[in-house]
C-alpha cells in the first residue's frame, strides 16, 4: 500500500476556488482502480494550506492515475508544497 500526505499552500483568498477545481480529480481517483483513499481538505487553522491524503494499492495504479499531474492552472497557484509517499508492505486495522 502507498499514502500520499502533505499539504500544499495557496493564497488564501484563492483557496476555495482552488478545491472547487479539484472536485472532478477527487471524483476520478476515487473511482480509479487501486485508489483506496483520496482527499483534498482546507486545513482548519492555517488559510494558505491544503491538506492531502490518498491511500493506493500498488505504486503501478498510483502511477497510472497520476499521469502528468496538476494542469497549469492549479499549478501555477501552488505557492508551496511538501508531498511524501510512504509505502507499507502490511497494514494493521485499529
Amino acid at each position: 500500500m502507498i499514502i500520499v500526505a502533505g499539504h500544499l499552500r495557496v493564497d488564501p483568498a484563492g483557496r476555495e476556488a482552488y478545491l472547487d477545481t479539484c472536485r472532478e480529480v477527487v471524483a476520478l481517483a476515487r473511482v480509479a482502480p487501486g485508489c483506496l483513499d483520496f482527499s483534498l481538505t482546507a486545513d482548519l487553522l492555517d488559510a494558505d494550506r491544503i491538506n492531502i491524503f490518498e491511500r493506493w494499492a500498488t505504486v503501478a495504479e498510483l502511477a497510472d492515475f497520476r499521469g502528468s499531474g496538476t494542469d497549469g492552472d492549479q499549478g501555477a497557484a501552488i505557492l508551496d508544497a511538501d508531498v511524501r509517499e510512504f509505502y507499507y508492505d502490511r497494514e494493521v486495522q485499529l
